[in-house]
């Protein structure tokens, strides 16, 4: 039997895998050359005004944050789209009624939209080196928290296209949740130089804990203690899996 998953889940990553690789030039470069310009308008242009942020040049405190944001984008975006396809061509209703187990068919998106967040943050980190010095202080929690905030954004999108019944209702959650909550995120300035109200406020924004965790592994410093990141980020993980598996196990959006 677990042969036989194994197959099941490989097939289903392969597919996502191939689906993003062979347009990469729709899904992996637009990123990067996104990411390059914030690299020269924040980082060079107006960095150099700014200073120092805690201890680093600006161009180094914005590098976690911009390759933090580029994985939260692509895993989300990949599976909201993917898994709405399926079910836009309806040929979801294939792997529903197939002998995999709705678990493992999860497991496979979320597998999927990693890998393609995963792709282009370390493209995203490679053109960094163009701009910067880049290091990694821990190794481990750079990798896990990468990894981590991937599954988690995957799982929001196949939740995303779970609800979505046209190709306009995949878009509303990223152009008016995600983006805020990116750029309020801590990507480009540190909490600790707002005011006590919204340094407050910042706290209830999730992925202000993924960023600084993802920063702690690379440059040594958070505004955020490590432990209460991971403990958000996995938190968030196993909430949003079973939502995902439960809409999934009740044919939410998917049985007519």
């Amino acid at each position: 039997m677990l042969k036989y998953y194994y197959v099941a889940l490989k097939t289903i990553v392969i597919k996502e895998v191939l689906r993003f690789s062979r347009i990469w030039v729709q899904t992996i470069v637009p990123p990067v050359i996104t990411t390059s310009l914030y690299f020269i308008i924040f980082g060079h242009l107006i960095g150099s005004r700014i200073g120092k942020m805690d201890g680093y040049s600006y161009m180094e405190f914005i590098v976690p944050g911009l390759v933090m944001m580029a994985v939260i984008t692509n895993s989300y975006s990949n599976v909201v789209s993917s898994f709405f396809g399926a079910k836009f061509g309806r040929h979801v209703e294939e792997l529903i009624v197939s002998p995999v187990p709705n678990w493992l068919i999860l497991l496979g998106y979320v597998l999927g939209g990693m890998a393609r967040g995963l792709a282009v943050g370390i493209a995203v980190s490679a053109v960094s080196l163009l701009f910067t010095h880049l290091w990694v202080e821990n190794i481990a929690v750079t990798v896990t928290i990468a990894l981590l905030t991937a599954a988690l954004f995957s799982l929001a999108g196949f939740i995303n296209a779970i609800f979505a019944n046209s190709f306009d209702d995949i878009s509303i959650v990223p152009t008016f949740v995600l983006t805020p909550l990116t750029y309020l995120g801590g990507v480009f300035y540190s909490i600790n130089l707002l005011p006590g109200f919204w340094k407050e406020l910042s706290l209830a924004n999730p992925i202000l804990y993924m960023v600084n965790a993802f920063r702690k592994g690379m440059l040594g410093t958070s505004d955020i203690p490590l432990g209460v990141s991971y403990a958000i980020i996995l938190g968030f993980i196993f909430i949003l899996f079973t939502v995902a598996l439960n809409l999934l196990n009740r044919g939410v959006g998917i049985r007519s």
